[in-house]
């Protein structure tokens, strides 16, 4: 039961169920992709105790069950040369293949995109990451990535380089990743020491996360914790949801309500875990979509919207709602010929991080300026809403670690 071929694993793998809110769950992993990239075949000696993504799982160690799902939902695992489902089982002599498109790149290009950087040192870099940007070269997208920016600031700066760890896959020095349209700090390593320390720190959760959103609704009681496992969304190939099967995997979210406006609240959020889209979809769960998300049933906000805030779609607690990637390029295409609107991606800001330098042990904690449209779009709410802010006793503000004047840059 060998492989025909076995792609090297990463020093340090980064596992897409350990990650932040990841980049959208298929950008890996191109529909129209010949699966031409590597290919394996195994043979049963007897009958397997699991299904045949956690199977699979086991063998191919360079991609997530995630992936492994996605090509066997996109026809490119076989069973006995048929095309399978994720939770078959597998019996002795059973013949089982499986094709990988092709990996991106290994070479990261220098490309003259400006960052923001919020630290650097001769161990890491932390930048401010902006909307519409993905952290790493991937199948479908090989350059405009975070680390195409980086390799042309190291070479003008002559500052370092990029780690080696995760260099195979296309994504070295990456410690943890952003959504594409969600802003703000990412810690990326330089060096392959510090790599595997910073890891550790994410990998046993003891550095600090928190984000700062914009919802519909006001959450009732003001904070809480959202304990819900996440998984693939059993309808929405794009999206994930809450899952009370095998297909659901742990995920925990707290929420402080920071400040309360017309229709809408700013929430910080304090990411447990790191399950892909874990804040969108834990908020849709609990009926206050985040504002511009609109996979996950938040509304596109403009003028109109502010004055007289919507019924969210995703706003009935306990559902979980998801609009398809057609659907949702309709939508979008519908709110770009409006020319009013100030949030059409999802109002989420990764904040602030906290964590232990890896070489002077030293805590160091980063807050991130919250970008335009977003800290636009708080101005505008609290225009509109005096006295929003939440005070300590009704907020619980004990447990608030955001300095929202240093991240809004407005008292």
């Amino acid at each position: 039961m060998t492989p025909s071929s076995q792609p090297p694993a990463d020093d340090e793998p980064i596992l897409d169920a350990e990650l932040d809110e990841d980049e959208p769950i298929d950008a890996e992993i191109d529909d129209d992709a010949e699966p031409a990239g590597e290919h394996y075949r195994w043979v049963l000696g007897k009958d397997a105790k699991s299904r045949i993504d956690k199977y699979l799982q086991n063998r191919i160690r360079s991609i997530s069950r995630n992936k492994i799902q996605q090509l066997i939902e996109l026809g490119n695992v076989t069973v006995n040369g048929k095309t399978t489902k994720p939770s078959a089982h597998l019996r002795e002599g059973d013949v089982v293949e499986a094709s990988l498109p092709p990996r991106p790149s290994f070479s990261i290009e220098p490309e003259h995109i400006p960052v923001e950087v919020l630290y650097e040192d001769d161990d890491l870099i932390v930048i401010n990451k902006p909307a519409g940007m993905i952290v790493h070269p991937a199948r479908g997208q090989l350059s405009g990535t975070l680390l195409n920016a980086l390799a042309w600031h190291f070479q003008q700066q002559g500052s370092g380089d990029l780690s080696d760890v995760g260099k195979q896959d296309a994504r070295p020095g990456v410690v943890h990743r952003l959504d594409r349209n969600t802003t703000g700090v990412i810690v990326v390593a330089k060096r392959d020491e510090t790599h595997w320390l910073i890891s550790k720190q994410f990998e046993h959760r003891t550095n600090l996360k928190c984000y700062l959103a914009v919802v519909h609704g006001c959450p009732d009681p003001p904070c809480g914790a959202v304990d819900e496992p996440i998984g693939r969304h059993p309808t929405v190939h794009e999206a994930m949801a809450v899952r009370h099967d095998s297909a659901g995997r742990h995920a925990l979210t707290l929420y402080r309500l920071r400040e309360r406006y017309k229709g809408y609240s700013l929430m910080e959020l304090e990411l447990k875990t790191g399950r892909t889209h874990q804040l969108r979809v834990h908020l849709e769960y609990i009926g206050h979509p985040i504002v511009g998300d609109i996979i996950y049933g938040g509304e596109p906000i403009g003028p109109a919207e502010l004055d007289e805030p919507p019924h969210a779609k995703g706003s009935r607690p306990f559902l979980n709602f998801a609009t398809t990637k057609p659907e949702g390029l309709k939508i979008y295409e519908q709110i770009e010929q409006r020319g009013d609107v100030l949030m059409s991606t999802p109002a989420l800001h990764a904040a602030l991080l906290q964590l232990r330098h890896p070489v002077t042990n030293r805590s160091m904690t980063f807050t991130a300026p919250v970008p335009s449209p977003m800290k636009d779009l708080i101005r505008e709410l609290r225009q509109r809403t005096p006295n929003a802010a939440v005070s300590p006793s009704g907020g619980g503000g004990g447990g608030w670690h955001v300095d929202l004047e240093q991240a809004t840059g407005e008292k």
